[in-house]
């Protein structure tokens, strides 16, 4: 298996640290607003990663973060007056509600930062006996002058960085790179016990960003741990802020040994901000298209690339959908039987299998993955016209189907079923239809309709979906 490894800047050969396990972290979301596209896209990025590991048959220890305390989250909780608690126990289940609606599976850890104050203080203090801090009036810094090292890991030149720094940089610091550990307590905002630097008293306040990551990756998988992941923003700074003050706290050869980033979600060629005004939230897309529709939509893209969003590219990817959620039907109405599963699609299902995991070990090409799926579908739909798919074929394919969609989660849509009502009106359509009384079996299709149930008539019987 190949992927693409950000810190090395190419393609490399996947090794993991211990055989037949994987260590995974990756960013979450800083919880002061609710989720947009650019949450989604990299939430389900991660998600078929992690899927696709555990379909190659390794045991994934998943972490993915909550940032619950952040300048960002006590202003909105200012603005909004109330407790930074109230304002993460309130947007939180919303992440959760919107990522289940996109087929993100649960982290297995997953951490707010909060929850992990102690094991922040703690790695600053031993940053701080290594000699990588200093203290200034509002708070502890971190030295990048003292790490040889910053700077390589996003490929950004120190110097040039320095000279190119805002004027607005605090004019007391060492270096305009150097980054807040610890953040001195003020009035009215959350506090917490602070650490001992140079054996002093710890003041009360609260931590910087990057500590925060770093602790809670410590704390659940230890100081060297197989792939940290995020969004393609995150690599500079705070990726490498977080390398900087891991690998100063362990040792060179520590902390994540490859960096998978994912791509940006732009509008009109723009990356989407909400400072540019040009975002939308997962809440306002699922108000005109299926969560699963998004999701598939993100899956047509290289996880690395662009997504250039538009709801034209909605709408493709929803009939593209459409037709894979179609073929599955059909295979659900296969009444005749058999007994054996035929070569012809042993091959076609083999020929799937070999190109589906070609695509997802080059670095988790979803796109190739996703065709191979398409040649699939065709290649039977041809078999299904001629009658040449049992209902023990049917069976086998949805099985293979089924695997696929562990890491997918696009090809069945729901589970299905009528009730007895439903039933009974498509029963008595079909005997209409028998009868030829075509004015019954045209209303009753409208009452179906009208029931969320859609009807084609074929040349093997009628078949029906949800819509």
């Amino acid at each position: 298996m190949k992927i693409f490894d950000t810190k090395s800047g190419k393609k490399v050969e996947f090794i993991p640290l211990k055989k037949g396990k994987i260590g995974m972290y990756v960013c979450g979301p800083t919880v002061y607003d609710t989720a947009h596209l650019g949450h989604g896209r990299s939430a389900v990025s991660f998600d078929v990663i992690r899927r696709y590991f555990i379909y190659k048959g390794y045991k994934v220890n998943y972490v993915s973060n909550y940032t619950d305390i952040d300048d960002k989250m006590i202003n909105r909780a200012r603005d909004e007056k109330i407790e930074v608690s109230e304002l993460a126990a309130r947007i939180i289940p919303i992440y959760e509600k919107d990522y289940a609606a996109l087929g993100v599976m649960k982290p297995d850890v997953q951490p707010r930062a909060t929850e992990y104050i102690k094991g922040m203080v703690d790695l600053i203090e031993k940053l701080d006996s290594k000699g990588y801090v200093y203290v200034l009036d509002d708070g502890v810094y971190f030295d990048v002058a003292r790490f040889s090292d910053y700077g390589k890991f996003s490929g950004q030149n120190l110097e040039e960085l320095q000279m190119g720094a805002r004027v607005d940089v605090k004019e007391t610091k060492r270096n305009p790179q150097d980054f807040v550990l610890w953040k001195f307590e003020k009035k009215g905002e959350p506090s917490w016990d602070g650490p001992k630097i140079a054996g002093q008293p710890g003041q009360k306040g609260r931590p910087g960003w990057h500590i925060e990551c770093s602790a809670m990756s410590y704390k659940n998988l230890g100081e060297s741990f197989d792939i940290h992941g995020g969004g393609l923003d995150l690599k500079f700074p705070h990726h490498e802020c977080e390398v900087a003050q891991s690998v100063a706290c362990f040792g060179m050869g520590t902390f994540a040994k490859y960096w998978l980033h994912n791509g940006f979600i732009n509008i009109d060629n723009e990356k989407m901000s909400k400072s540019l005004g040009n975002f939308f939230t997962l809440k306002e897309i699922f108000g005109g298209y299926d969560p699963q529709v998004v999701r598939f939509m993100f899956l047509q893209t290289h996880y690395r690339n662009p997504v250039n969003f538009s709801h034209v590219l909605l709408d493709q990817a929803k009939a593209a959908l459409g037709r894979i959620h179609d073929f599955v039907i059909k295979l659900r109405f296969i009444g005749e039987d058999d007994g054996t599963v035929s070569e012809k699609v042993g091959v076609v299902i083999n020929n799937c299998k070999l190109e589906f995991e070609k695509s997802m070990d080059d670095d988790f090409d979803t796109s190739g993955a996703l065709g191979a799926l398409f040649d699939l579908v065709k290649n039977l739909n041809l078999m299904l016209g001629d009658k040449l798919i049992s209902k023990t074929d049917a069976k086998y394919i949805m099985e293979f189907l089924e695997k696929l969609d562990d890491v997918l989660v696009v090809i069945f849509h729901e589970e299905i079923s009528l009730d007895e009502d439903e039933k009974y009106l498509i029963e008595q359509r079909e005997l209409a239809r028998k009868e030829r009384n075509f004015a019954k079996s045209d209303e009753l299709r409208d009452m179906l309709l009208k029931k969320g149930i859609g009807l084609e008539d074929t040349k093997d019987g009628t078949v029906w979906k949800k819509l």
